[in-house]
């Protein structure tokens, strides 16, 4: 018997799941771009209730710096404290899932008037992710405003280990400025 928590903070919404033998048992969000810290303790509280967890899967991204580490970062805490495995997934991966049509692209929210997104076709990625701005974004049905399916994340194969960051960042050394 193995029960997964699933953890994403890759979009707005921070999303938190129980997954016991492929089927959801428990799952919660917070809407907020900016509340992931807070909110992502208060979900796996409550969710964990009595559950023996056997492994993490986290959403790696792509997705904002400081909302990604604040995910990544309690994963792999939390398994740490627990000697139980963590695996990252493409968040877009597990948005994908969703979506049974055969050609289509996937956009999330990368603030500063661009979208991090993603070409599928029979539900397979085509290449890497990426971020650009919206009006260059063509070529297939475009879906947007979803958030990561938790069951999917855990029925994903792979091991992402690295946060899929897809911009440099903000801040620079002092010596570098």
């Amino acid at each position: 018997m193995t029960i997964s928590l699933a953890i994403d903070t890759s979009t707005s919404r921070t999303c938190v799941g129980i997954i016991d033998n492929g089927i959801l048992v428990w799952s919660g969000f917070r809407d907020g771009a900016t509340a992931h810290g807070p909110a992502l303790p208060a979900l796996v509280q409550e969710a964990i209730k009595g559950r023996a967890i056997a492994e993490v899967v986290v959403g790696m991204g792509p997705g904002p710096f400081t909302g990604l580490r604040i995910g990544i970062a309690f994963a792999h805490s939390f398994a740490f404290a627990r000697s139980i495995p963590v695996r990252g997934i493409c968040s877009l991966d597990a948005i994908a899932a969703q979506v049974s049509e055969k050609d289509f692209i996937i956009t999330v929210d990368a603030r500063r008037k661009e979208v991090y997104w993603a070409r599928y076709i029979d539900g397979v990625r085509k290449g890497e992710p990426a971020v650009c701005f919206p009006k260059d974004v063509s070529g297939a049905e475009i879906y947007s405003n979803l958030y990561p399916d938790l069951l999917s994340m855990v029925g994903l194969s792979g091991n992402i280990t690295q946060p899929i960051y897809l911009r440099h960042p903000d801040a620079v050394a002092t010596v570098d400025r």
